[in-house]
């Protein structure tokens, strides 16, 4: 107990539970009933326990394949009273789920009726559609009356109900999972069935099988839907052996060649999660888009992705049906449009690519939730049924011995048939006195006195000893199954390659490496003048040579900056936090209108704020700084992001402050650094880190609180231009040669007090420089 506990009003001097203890093991039950027994599979067998007792209900209910199907209702309802007292509806959708052949790779269950499809339609009622279960689903159940899985009592103890299912095969990875527990979730995708039965041959042969050997005989998951994975094979594996990650899949398509020269894609996969349904409601959306909430227009990423949209497709319909499960046409502007373009667009604006999520958490055979990599997980199950055949084994083996028990009483009732007879009539106690006569055990006289009279007359001793031999030599084959671990691993190597012959299939979903969708914009090369506001309002126009003083702002705001640069380069935005947002020069605004506020264009981290902007060429350096004298250089093309939240660039302490960033050019040699108490250094430019990632950078003026670094210029061979009020006049000093020597420092040093008569003297770098 801590010493907060110790201290809690409800305790006392005796051992009492307090409130807070109680309700810290309260909600630690509630969330080891949700993982273990609502949300996460069980590796054994694959399923969830209602996906378990809808199997077991079924069966007991003798709704194998060849069976007549019945209505579902019938199914809910022995599965709720019987073995799970949740909803109705609750249980009514994982039986749904067990039957969508496009949920489950391999469906337990075979359906009748409207059981929903993959845009989301939802099934008929239950008293509507019938069920039954499926051949493959003898696999989990086959085993269960052979003494394979202990038995449990039901939520009220008036029925049995088994703990896990006998699986012959590693239903979790053939049919995968998803569910949300508390604190976990697990994302398990779907695997061919030949693949996952050849991995288990391999790992039983061969218990040191590496991760890679493993890889190439499993490559990847195999979705019911099919489409095309797009991940790299080393991905694939690094996230099988973290045991989560996230795969990148797309769709699968042709084009059809029509009449004249045209047309079409047809699109006949689709990656998992994604419907037909949902893809062309983005399409309406992109093609027909709707002003964002707290905008008086649509952004120019919506202007721009209608536009190219439009540009290149003509139409699009969802032609599935009977004939073809996913039959999704997309029709071109004209016959002239480039195709890779075309799919390429649609791809990077519609869920025509996405990412699959993998997360393999399930119960392990331990009963632990626990995420594991995929070589763990077959080993673990190899193991789970290996000890499932051992109990088989021992079961069989049992009723091989109770047999022969039985037939060698019979024996001895063939031999003495007449004494046999004579004894039972005689006898007030026939079993006492047939256990005394010819020394038999209970069960055999049990077994005699069951008998009808015509078989004790008609026993033949030559059946008796053929089915005794028989079994005697059942009995040798199961004792070496026992007793010889290598025997029990060639019987399920047998048995698993049996299974894959009768129920495998070929593989649906290609894995084929290929790079994303990126949809680049084609901007036209020109130069651009950026124009900044106090503000932050920013515009963009056409050429170079501006002059800045005929800009004109709004009301109460003025010029900040102008910066000349290319359409193809970005507008960066300094965060007071230090965050970095890349804004496209072509996306600017015209400069005919005020602009747009830069804040429009980018999400603030909450609680921050703008500080700087700036703009150049990919290639331009650029020297960043703060108020506690730190600093680095950094090429423009390092703070690029394509994320609208930006990136952490500068690393900024508490109370800092970063300084406007410096545009270093060619000629510059040295770096000029002035202090709020005009202390003055200036420095080698060489001393300057080069942090092409970003950081804190270096120390390069020393600054002693509550001094602190105000300015920043760079210089070349012109010297350093001081510019100030000299008797309520603007004038400008320079400083060069022996002037500037004074103030020549190292880096890191507390320079020098600034010699000067002006009063509120800036600092740039000198006419000519």
């Amino acid at each position: 107990m801590t010493d907060s506990q110790q201290t809690d009003l409800f305790a006392n001097d005796e051992d009492v539970l307090t409130l807070g203890l109680y309700a810290e093991q309260a909600y630690l039950d509630y969330a080891v009933s949700v993982v273990k027994g609502r949300a996460l599979p069980d590796l054994g067998d694959g399923q969830k326990p209602v996906q378990r007792r809808i199997l077991y209900a079924m069966q007991a209910m003798g709704l194998q394949s060849g069976a007549r199907p019945v209505k579902s209702a019938r199914v809910v309802g022995d599965v709720l009273g019987k073995f799970h007292p949740h909803g109705d509806q609750a249980a009514y959708d994982a039986l749904v789920r067990m039957a969508q052949s496009f949920t489950l790779r391999y469906p337990l269950i075979d359906g009748q009726g409207n059981f929903g499809s993959r845009d989301g339609d939802n099934a008929a009622a239950m008293r509507y559609t019938e069920a039954r279960l499926t051949p493959i689903s003898r696999i989990l159940l086959d085993e269960l009356d052979e003494g394979t899985v202990d038995y449990v009592p039901n939520y009220d103890g008036s029925q049995m109900e088994p703990a896990q299912l006998p699986a012959r095969l590693p239903m979790l990875l053939l049919n995968g999972a998803s569910g949300i527990a508390v604190g976990m979730a697990t994302e398990m995708p779907p695997h061919n069935l030949n693949e996952v039965a050849a991995a288990c041959v391999a790992l039983i042969n061969d218990p040191k099988l590496d991760a890679a050997e493993l890889q190439a005989i499993l490559p990847g998951p195999d979705f019911p839907g099919g489409g095309h994975i797009i991940t790299a094979t080393e991905d694939i594996a690094a996230i099988y052996a973290g045991g989560r990650g996230s795969l990148k899949v797309r769709a699968r398509w042709q084009f059809e060649e029509m009449a004249r020269g045209q047309w079409q894609l047809v699109v006949h996969e689709l990656p998992p999660g994604t419907s037909c349904q949902r893809v062309l409601e983005e399409i309406e959306d992109i093609t027909n888009p709707k002003v964002k909430t707290g905008k008086k227009s649509l952004t120019s990423e919506q202007q721009q992705a209608k536009a190219q949209m439009l540009g290149l497709l003509d139409a699009v319909r969802d032609e599935s049906g009977k004939d073809a499960a996913v039959r999704l046409v997309f029709e071109p502007k004209t016959s002239k449009v480039d195709r890779d373009l075309f799919v390429t667009t649609l791809l990077a604006q519609t869920s025509l690519e996405t990412n699959a999520s993998v997360n393999l958490v399930c119960v392990g055979t331990d009963g632990r939730p626990k995420q594991k990599a995929l070589r763990e997980m077959l080993i673990e199950w190899i193991e789970f049924r290996a000890a499932t055949l051992l109990r088989r084994s021992q079961h069989r083996l049992d009723k091989v011995l109770d047999r022969i028990h039985v037939l060698e009483g019979r024996m001895v009732v063939y031999l003495n048939v007449d004494e046999v007879i004579q004894t039972i009539r005689e006898s007030d106690e026939p079993k006492a006195a047939l256990m005394q006569r010819f020394k038999l055990t209970e069960r055999q006289a049990e077994d005699i006195l069951e008998m009808r009279l015509r078989q004790l007359a008609r026993l033949e001793g030559i059946k008796i000893e053929q089915e005794l031999s028989d079994k005697r030599e059942e009995e040798k084959k199961l004792r070496h199954l026992i007793d010889k671990p290598s025997a029990l691993r060639r019987l399920m190597v047998k048995e698993i390659e049996a299974d894959a012959k009768q129920y495998g299939d070929a593989r649906r979903t290609l894995i084929q490496a290929a790079e994303r969708a990126v949809l680049e914009v084609k901007v036209a090369d020109e130069p651009v003048t950026v124009i900044v506001s106090q503000k932050g309002w920013v515009r963009a126009r056409q050429g170079h040579g501006h002059d800045a003083s005929q800009f004109s702002f709004k009301a109460g705001d003025g010029y900040y900056g102008s910066y000349e640069c290319r359409s193809t380069d970005n507008l960066f935005v300094l965060g007071s936090n230090g965050r970095v947002y890349s804004v496209p020069v072509a996306g600017l605004p015209s400069a005919r209108g005020d602009g747009s506020p830069v804040t429009a264009m980018i999400d603030l981290e909450p609680g921050s704020q703008v500080e700087h902007l700036m703009a150049a060429d990919a290639d331009a350096q650029w020297l960043f700084t703060t108020a506690g004298g730190l600093g680095f250089k950094a090429p423009a093309k390092a703070l690029a992001s394509r994320q609208k939240a930006g990136k952490q660039f500068i690393t900024v302490e508490s109370g800092d402050k970063v300084l406007r960033p410096v545009l270093l050019s060619p000629g510059d040699t040295h770096l000029a650094l002035l202090s709020e108490r005009l202390k003055l250094a200036v420095i080698d430019l060489a001393e300057v880190k080069q942090l092409s990632g970003g950081g804190r950078g270096t120390v390069l003026l020393a600054v002693d609180t509550p001094d602190r670094l105000a300015q920043v210029a760079s210089l070349g061979a012109d010297g350093l231009a001081i510019t100030g009020t000299f008797r309520h006049q603007l004038r400008t000093d320079v400083l060069a040669g022996d002037t500037l020597e004074p103030y020549l420092s190292k880096r890191a040093r507390k320079g020098r007090l600034l010699q000067t008569r002006l009063k509120n003297p800036t600092i740039g770098q000198a006419p000519g420089s």
